[in-house]
């Protein structure tokens, strides 16, 4: 068995192998956990109602908020001139508005912070010389996929505002979700990658694909997560095992949204029931994984990461559990999101480090 890793342990190349990265490491860590408050804080926003609270993107100068009563005033006229008011919040004072526009705010202005903290610290690194190459290229490539997840944002902030809505479309805060953890996952990914093991001689089993496939589902599970917040199907079918009395509902419910392939975003019934069969999925396959390596190598590094995951998959699930039986109180709900992100980063992680193992 072999270790595939360079002089610092990182078989990613364009790494200068001179350096010690251990700050670059901190950096991309600090970021994660960055990604995931904001995710965290996008959900209370989804939760609160507050998503359309500020009917403008402006990235420069809406990062102030109204300074006098006459901007809040403003605000106010705006936000009731959409849909949502006049549908949902119409009465609404100018207090409630602020504790929903304060929501909205600070969303966004974790996401300025977010922007800055990548970028001071990239320019830095760079001009040092810590970071060149391929790696800069991948550092530079996940910088631009925060600035997809701010359009994307608009994008989505934009759907809610149509005549007629009352909140984003679906299917766009499905893509935002999953725009937002596949930030996440690369960031873990590359920073899980430039630990120094060239010290430490790996002796685990062979893991095949399938920390990869677990960090692929997980991935998925979070896009049909993100379908169901976005069409409130967790309100509905709030039984478990079963769903209205069945485990696998008929065809005449699941697909009886026409055209056929809308089912799959706008049928409560579809959205829910993908969302939970692939749950089980996802345990039932962690749960094989942990099995495999600890037969293999009961003591080793990759079974008690495998472990730990499939652990983690079943916490989730019986908090995905509880979150629909008790119709998504706001800390289920939130707790349900932040922990599918802290599942993510395990499975990206045991993903990351058994890649560094040949057999």
């Amino acid at each position: 068995m072999a270790v595939a890793a360079s002089t610092q342990g990182v078989p990613l190349s364009g790494l200068p192998a001179t350096r010690n990265l251990s700050a670059v490491r901190a950096w991309l860590y600090i970021l994660a956990a960055l990604v995931i408050a904001m995710i965290a804080i996008g959900g209370a926003t989804r939760l609160t109602g507050s998503g359309l609270s500020i009917t403008e993107w402006k990235p420069v100068t809406g990062a102030i908020p109204p300074l006098s009563e006459q901007g809040w005033m403003a605000e106010f006229e705006k936000y009731r001139q959409i849909p949502q008011y006049e549908l949902v919040n119409k009465g609404m004072t100018l207090s409630e508005f602020k504790f929903i526009y304060a929501w909205e705010w600070g969303h966004r202005q974790l996401g300025r912070l977010i922007g800055l903290v990548f970028f001071l610290p990239l320019i830095f690194f760079w001009l040092r010389g810590t970071i060149k190459g391929r790696f800069a290229l991948t550092l530079l490539g996940i910088g631009a996929l925060g600035g997809l997840q701010g359009a994307v944002g608009w994008i989505m902030v934009a759907s809610g505002l149509e005549p007629g809505m009352t909140a984003v479309a679906p299917i766009k805060l499905a893509l935002h979700l999953t725009i937002a953890s596949i930030i996440l996952a690369c960031l873990v990914w590359v920073a899980a990658g430039l630990k120094d093991r060239s010290e430490t001689v790996l002796q685990e089993p062979r893991n095949g694909a399938a920390p990869k496939i677990l960090v692929a589902l997980v991935l998925l599970q979070i896009a049909l997560g993100g379908l169901v917040a976005g069409s409130k199907a967790g309100l509905t079918y709030n039984t478990w095992p079963l769903m209205d009395g069945d485990l696998v509902p008929p065809a005449s419910i699941l697909f009886s949204v026409k055209p056929f392939i809308e089912n799959f975003v706008d049928n409560l019934a579809l959205v829910q029931f993908n969302h939970r069969m692939v749950a089980y999925a996802i345990v039932a396959f962690a749960l094989w994984h942990a099995w495999d390596m600890r037969s293999k190598a009961p003591s080793s590094k990759a079974a008690r990461r495998a472990t730990a995951l499939a652990g983690l998959g079943l916490a989730q699930m019986a908090l995905g559990i509880a979150t629909l039986l008790f119709v998504v109180p706001l800390w289920a709900g939130l707790a349900h999101q932040i922990f599918a992100m802290i599942v993510l980063a395990m499975a990206v992680v045991h993903a990351r480090v058994s890649g560094w193992v040949k057999t």
